[in-house]
């Protein structure tokens, strides 16, 4: 595949400059002893600031709802802390967590819930025109 820059110059590959690894791994994750507080796991901060001027905004109720929907994308996790608190969590928190992609445990389980998609038919693509 040609792949052309800004201004309609093909990218060229140095000779023998590789820029990326084909090695893969996942990261192994050795849980602290501790189970954080659910209020260490997000920071609402730029979300709940967002949210305070859509409601004191005089737009109608949908366009305020719709909004307040968006304001969420700014909330910040913090991964580490949440799989801390995943580790000392029920099953039944385990599962929920899972199926909100917040931890991925299962790459099979996973591929099921619709997660790696995307990576899969990258992958599938790149091998389909570099091999293996």
């Amino acid at each position: 595949m040609k792949q052309i820059n800004l201004f309609g110059n093909e990218f060229r590959e140095e000779e023998g400059e590789k820029k990326y690894s084909n090695k893969i791994e996942a990261p192994i994750y050795e849980p602290k002893n501790v189970k954080p507080h659910l209020l260490e796991l997000v920071n609402k901060e730029k979300t709940n600031r967002l949210i305070r001027e859509i409601e004191n905004s005089t737009l109608n109720i949908w366009e305020k709802t719709f909004l307040i929907d968006a304001a969420a994308r700014h909330s910040v996790f913090n991964y580490e802390k949440i799989a801390d608190y995943y580790a000392h969590s029920n099953k039944e928190m385990q599962n929920l967590m899972e199926k909100s992609a917040l931890v991925i445990i299962d790459f099979e389980k996973a591929i099921q819930l619709g997660y790696v998609v995307l990576s899969e038919e990258i992958r599938s693509q790149y091998l389909e025109e570099y091999g293996e």
